[in-house]
């Protein structure tokens, strides 16, 4: 079992940045793949990010390429998404998320275990 708690959200103007964290519980964590995901009002889940169980390999969702980083640290059982160059498209509820296969990508439906979200609002 793992619980994961994320923080690091708020209210940010277009351009700035934000790090989101999710902390997971158990000793476990290097053993799972991690990713992020949103949900805008309205709108379906999307995949935002993801990343291995050792951090050597990461995937990012398009319109986040070369704005969002996603890390880890095993050691701290924490998972990061830094954002920046942030937009009003990207405010959305921002979860994390942690699966037991090695390459889960962009798929919720292979992810274990979620997150309660951290509300990401991006003003013009």
């Amino acid at each position: 079992q793992v619980q994961l708690v994320e923080s690091g959200g708020g209210l940010v103007q277009a351009g700035g940045a934000l790090r989101l964290s999710c902390a997971a519980s158990g000793r476990t964590f290097s053993s799972y793949a991690m990713g992020w995901f949103r949900q805008a009002p309205g709108q379906e889940g999307e995949f935002v990010a993801a990343i291995s169980w050792s951090g050597g390999n990461t995937y990012y969702e398009d319109s986040v390429k070369g704005r969002f980083t996603i890390s880890r640290d095993n050691a701290k059982n924490t998972v990061y998404l830094q954002m920046n160059s942030l937009n009003p498209e990207d405010t959305a509820v921002y979860y994390c998320a942690a699966s037991g296969l090695e390459v889960p990508g962009a798929v919720p439906g292979l992810y274990d275990y979620w997150g309660q979200g951290t509300q990401v609002t991006v003003s013009t």
